[in-house]
Parts: C-alpha cells; structure tokens; sequence
C-alpha cells in the first residue's frame, strides 16, 4: 500500500518511501553499469593482448552475456515467487548485499593484478543472479510507494534513475579505469553501501498475501499463466525480447571502441553513455507530459526506429554518427519502456506483479544478457558490423510480425487497465480474450 496522502495528484519525489526507492535504484545503476563496462572491456582487452583475433575476443564477450543470463534463465520462475512471498525491500538489500561483495572482489583482484577470465565470468554470473531476484521484487514493490493516478509518473521517475545510471555509470567506469583500473570498481563499491542505506530507509510498505491453499509451484505456474492469457501483457513482454535480443549492440562496445572507431577507453565511455543520454531525455520528458493516447501504435513505430538506429550504427565508422544512432536508440527504447512498464504494471493485480515482474525481468534478461550472447556469437561468425546489422533488421521484422500476432497492441489507446482490475469484484472475461 502507498502512504496516505490528501494530495493524490503529488509529485512522486514528495513521497518519503519512493524518494529512497529512487535514490537506492540511481546509485545500485550507476555501479552496475560501471562495473558491467569494466568488465566486458577487461575480458576484451585480456584475449587481444592474448593473441585472440576480433572475432575470437568476441567470443569472450558473448560468454560473459551468457554467464550473466543462465542464472536467470534457471532462477526466475523462483525469483517472482520470492517477490511475491517475502519482503522485497529486505529481499532488494540482500541482492545489493550479494552485487556489493562482487564489486570489492574486483576492484581487489584488478588492484593486485590477479584479476583473470575466471575471476571475471565467476562474478558475472554472480552478477546475474543478484538481478534475477532484485529485479522483480524492485520492480514489484515501486507501484506499492505511490497512488495508482502518479504511477505513469513514478514509473518514468524510476526509468530516469535507471537511465541516469546507464549514462553516468559508463562514464565514470571508463574515466575511473584510466585513472587507475580499480578505481571503478571501488567507487562502484561505495555506491552500493549507498544503495543498502537508502532501502533500508523505506518504512513498511503492505502487500498482498500469497494464497495458503495454493502450493509454491501452483503460484509460479499461475503467474505464468496470467502472461499467457493477458495478450497485452504477453504482447508488450515478447515484443521486447526478441527485438532487444536480435538488435543489441551494447555488448559489442568494446570491438568498436577499440578496433572499428578506434577510439579507446574515452569512445568506450562514450558509446556506452549515448544511448542512456537519448533514454534520459526522452524519460525526463515523459515525467512531465506522460503519453495518454494511441500507446500501442506509438510503442510498435519506437521499436522500428530503434532498428533502423541500430542498423546505421552498425555500418558507419565515424564516431559522432556512432554517437548520434545510439543516442537515438536510446531515445527509442527509452520511448518503447515507458509504455510497455506501464501498461504491464497497470494491466497486473497486485498479488501477481511479483511473478509478472519475474516473466518481464527473464524477457529483458534474455533480450539483454541472451543479446549479448547472441550478439557476440553472431560477431565471432559472420563479423561485428555484419552481426549489429542482421540484428537492426531482425527488429524491424519483429515490429512488423508483432503487430499481426497482437491486434491488441495496435489498437490500445490509453493505459486504462480492464474493469476487472479497477473493481475485482466484477470479474469478466475481456482481459483473457
């Protein structure tokens, strides 16, 4: 439950339990970006000056994104259900706590020079763990901080925090790591501690209680069935995965930064930073003129140009076009996020966001970290600029096949969640059709 509060309208940031959400999520972004920079240009630079061909040091960096998603592949299902079961603040801190012990093994390992592809794929799937279950319990518990009438708002507020941190985090790992290359991961450390205190300064937040007559299995099974039958949700889930998972180019940063712009460690933080400032922009907007018409079709035209971006980027080689194409993938996605949180947190009861959360954070996970994979194993076998292609046009057709395979995503207008939903005691069938 949010705080009581006479003015329904407020401001998100007014309210004391989402102030701390905020700061906690904006500090846990920065050093999560920060790190995960960090560690996919050690692993590059470690196989090069190896020996490694691009291609072969590519390969590296596909299985650094497949350490970060098994876990969660494995993990979910039980991660929502734990969302949905204990205390997500206190289940949040545990996972900042298990991200905090991973940041000092590196920033140790880095500063005694005994930091290795082990060391680095160990904590990556470590990694991967801590976000598989912070991920949809932070997520769960943000709708239960503020009124329903602010959630677009606070939704947004939180994508700023998340965007900001994508932004700055790069950009402080990179300059951090020229300074000294445990510089990163030590300040990533301090944010961290920063993370635990702001959670722990959330007061008592109420949610609903898991049926007892249910068993643990049954929960998780319902949850997924929920996705299955809501095509809006189910719709805007999958949309996501497989246009994020085909076009992701981030995990091919360091290829380009170091052997196709040809730029260092300063266009590393750049490119890193691009598509985060594009989202932040478009994110700060919407905190102020949030979107309330034809959110379907506009959320389908940003996946398209998060494509044609992504193409574009892929074969250009001078670096303020590079710049400008992730700018505005970010921007796109950024665009495509705002509405597609919105509607899935609006279009879930309470009692299942948990478990919906946990099917949204395997999907974003699998588009991200599988992406990555991906990404990488595509450059190992046909060439970086080849593979960021390939993955622009796949979203493109995604965009084009999802409108056909969901009618509803071409024809929702506003965020209006079902009736049944507003008034549980009138339960229709509308949302399963």
């Amino acid at each position: 439950m949010h705080e009581p509060s006479s003015e329904p309208r407020q401001h998100p940031l007014r309210v004391h339990n989402f102030r701390c959400y905020f700061i906690g999520r904006l500090a846990m972004t920065l050093a999560q970006y920060a790190m995960l920079l960090i560690i996919g240009w050690q692993t590059y630079n470690i196989a090069r000056d190896a020996g490694m061909s691009v291609a072969q040091a590519s390969g590296q960096l596909a299985l650094i994104g497949l350490f970060q998603f098994l876990p969660v592949f494995v993990l979910t299902p039980f991660s929502g259900l734990a969302a949905d079961r204990f205390d997500r603040r206190r289940l949040g801190q545990a996972m900042v706590a298990v991200q905090l012990l991973c940041a000092s093994v590196l920033a140790l390992t880095t500063f005694s020079g005994s930091i290795t592809p082990g060391v680095l794929f160990a904590v990556a799937a470590l990694l991967g763990i801590a976000r598989c279950f912070s991920g949809p319990a932070l997520s769960a518990l943000a709708p239960n901080l503020v009124p329903k009438a602010i959630l677009p708002t606070a939704i947004a507020l939180s994508s700023i925090a998340w965007q900001a941190g994508t932004i700055a985090g790069p950009a402080i790992g990179g300059v951090l790591y020229g300074v000294a290359p445990a510089l990163p991961y030590a300040v990533a450390t301090a944010l961290l501690a920063i993370t635990l205190i702001a959670f722990g300064m959330i007061g008592t937040v109420e949610q609903p209680a898991l049926r007892k007559d249910v068993r643990p299995i049954g929960q998780i099974l319902d949850g997924l069935a929920y996705v299955v039958r809501n095509k809006m949700v189910l719709g805007t889930i999958t949309l996501d995965l497989f246009a994020v998972f085909l076009a992701g180019a981030t995990a091919l940063f360091p290829v380009y930064a170091r052997d196709i712009l040809q730029s260092g460690e300063l266009g590393l933080a750049l490119l890193a930073a691009a598509p985060g400032v594009g989202a932040l922009v478009t994110a700060a907007w919407f905190s102020w003129r949030p979107i309330d018409s034809h959110v379907g079709p506009k959320m389908l035209w940003s996946v398209a140009v998060f494509g044609v971006a992504t193409i574009i980027f892929g074969v250009s080689t001078s670096l303020p076009l590079s710049l400008a194409m992730l700018f505005i993938v970010g921007a796109a996605d950024m665009f495509s996020v705002y509405i597609r949180q919105s509607l899935i947190q609006l279009h879930t009861p309470d009692d299942k966001r948990g478990r919906v959360s946990s099917v949204s954070q395997l999907t974003i996970s699998a588009s991200n970290e599988g992406g990555d994979f991906f990404s990488g194993s595509l450059a190992f076998l046909i060439g970086p600029v080849a593979a960021v292609v390939a993955g622009g046009v796949g979203a493109i057709i995604t965009v084009a096949v999802w409108s056909r395979l969901f009618p509803v995503l071409r024809t929702t207008r506003t965020f209006d969640p079902p009736p049944e939903l507003l008034h549980p005691s009138r339960k229709t069938h509308s949302q399963e059709a």
